[in-house]
């Protein structure tokens, strides 16, 4: 790496707060100016998108989670009120939760309970960890992300003391996500063996007319926002998904909105040396050969960045990771993400990166400010902070001795404008590095295929639970029963279905040899 080089591909963008140095990524002279024509069809592109296009072909909706920061660009006036009355409204429930005008039957709500999965859980996760400030948050934040019974119940254990003064936020668009049902059912089921009304507790974020939508009208919740079909899940956390709980953990709203719109601004304009956006996509296109070939690992220098790699695995993940693209060619893109945070990982993976298989690229994210407040020397002339600058100057220095490229991207500090800013900037990469490898990145048939399949699975066990029931006495094996319910092709199914349910007491398990001859029975 030279000091030329670093000034030629260290940019700087001062409205933003923002660097980018993209010195450290082996692009060959030429390469920017081969794939210009590629990325002004990605802007096109993206265009497009914003002015209403339908993006997402399989289902038939536009995709607009860039209007959730700017509504006037929304295509339609309807649209961009409801987009506007929401934040107002979300504003107006904090304020009234803040002043204990909505209140639990104990006093005023002082822990928040977040039920949801995926982008329902990972966005507000990610803003409540990098933006909280224990011991002055408005609502103290915890969430249930999963259908673990033993996971819910550490959840709902550390709450059950404060459960007349907890507000539960369900967030499901459908409102048939297994996941987030089964996570507000066994709450409320722990709220009523408390002694409590559940629906005095509960807020929904959901789709119009959704069963979780009827359910809160049907009892009474205590309040319901919104979902549109047009922001997806890994793209809603500036959406009332997002917005909310951050809102009731005290967090400034306005200024995460703000960052996200001062992003698009800037990730809009179609010159590409000028984009930061359109830069980390080309540099993603070359060091993955535009194929995903090499992972990408995400090292923020800053605890309260410790979940933006889970964040950013589920948004490029999930936007990338397709079997074809958008002509119908089987091409298996995608790019995988993983990450810690620094100095950690310098006593964890940082050995095999510099001197193992070179199978990746690290984004390095370098926060300047270190703390509000002056910090102590720990040596002299050095603070803790220093030593952590110091430590990703220094790990950028021993990977790139080894050929090993990386990316960094600087940031003055984490705030909430800043952090509205980094989900907006890793939106709009997304996007654009989607155009350039030509697959559709809105949606998700692999996530859907599992849904499918585990639907099966749940139906299957179903059947092997009646058929045991109708025969109380009789033991049968997996194989055995599995040919009774008229699925033999499923019996290596069969049997794992029904060593969870022996092992959780809800059948009788009879252990033989060879394993396989093990019976079951009601």
């Amino acid at each position: 790496m030279t000091w030329d080089r670093f000034k030629q591909f260290h940019l700087p963008f001062p409205s933003l707060g923002l660097s980018l140095d993209l010195s450290r990524a082996p692009f060959p002279d030429g390469f920017l100016a081969a794939r210009e024509d590629a990325m002004q069809r990605a802007f096109a592109e993206m265009r497009a998108l914003e002015a209403g296009a339908i993006a997402n072909p399989d289902e038939g909706r536009m995709v607009g989670h860039y209007w959730l920061r700017a509504p006037h660009l929304a295509p339609t006036a309807a649209i961009a009120t409801e987009i506007t009355e929401t934040v107002a409204a979300i504003k107006h429930f904090a304020a009234r939760v803040h002043a204990g005008e909505v209140r639990g039957p104990q006093g005023p709500f002082t822990r928040l309970l977040v039920v949801g999965i995926g982008g329902s859980a990972l966005g507000p996760q990610l803003v409540h960890h990098a933006l909280g400030q224990p011991g002055r948050d408005r609502l103290q934040v915890a969430f249930l992300d999963n259908t673990d019974p033993d996971g819910i119940d550490t959840t709902l254990a550390s709450l059950r003391a404060t459960f007349a003064r907890t507000l539960v936020v369900v967030i499901s668009k459908s409102g048939g996500t297994p996941e987030t049902r089964n996570g507000q059912l066994e709450t409320a089921a722990a709220f009523r063996a408390a002694g409590l009304t559940f629906a005095h507790h509960a807020v929904a974020i959901t789709g119009a007319g959704s069963k979780l939508d009827q359910t809160a009208i049907r009892d009474g919740w205590l309040a319901r926002f919104p979902m549109w079909d047009w922001v997806g899940g890994r793209t809603s956390e500036l959406s009332a998904v997002g917005l909310l709980p951050a809102a009731l953990q005290g967090i400034d709203i306005d200024a995460l909105l703000a960052g996200a719109a001062d992003a698009d601004a800037v990730t809009r304009h179609p010159v590409t040396l000028e984009n930061p956006a359109a830069l980390l996509a080309l540099m993603w296109y070359h060091l993955t050969d535009g194929r995903g070939a090499k992972d990408m690992v995400v090292l923020p220098y800053k605890d309260r960045l410790l979940l933006f790699s889970r964040y950013l695995q589920q948004l490029v993940m999930e936007s990338l990771g397709k079997e074809f693209d958008r002509a119908g060619q089987l091409v298996n893109q995608g790019i995988a993400v993983y990450g810690n945070k620094g100095s950690t990982d310098q006593h964890a993976y940082v050995q095999q990166l510099r001197e193992g298989v070179n199978n990746f690229f690290v984004t390095f994210i370098e926060v300047l400010r270190d703390r509000p407040g002056a910090g102590i020397e720990v040596d002299p002339g050095i603070t803790s902070g220093d030593y952590l600058h110091g430590f990703l100057l220094g790990t950028r220095d021993a990977l790139s001795e080894k050929d090993r490229a990386s990316l960094t991207l600087t940031l003055d500090e984490v705030s909430p404008r800043t952090l509205g800013l980094l989900i907006a900037l890793y939106e709009r990469v997304v996007g654009l590095y989607a155009s350039l490898i030509n697959i559709n990145a809105y949606h998700q048939p692999g996530v859907e295929a599992g849904k499918k399949a585990a639907g099966g699975v749940q139906a299957l066990q179903a059947k092997l639970l009646a058929a045991l029931r109708a025969e109380p006495g009789h033991a049968f094996t997996a194989e055995a029963l599995s040919a009774a319910v008229g699925s033999p092709d499923q019996t290596e199914t069969a049997f794992k279905v029904l060593r969870h349910l022996a092992a959780n007491g809800r059948i009788r398990e009879t252990p033989a040899t060879p394993w396989w001859n093990t019976t079951f029975g009601a």
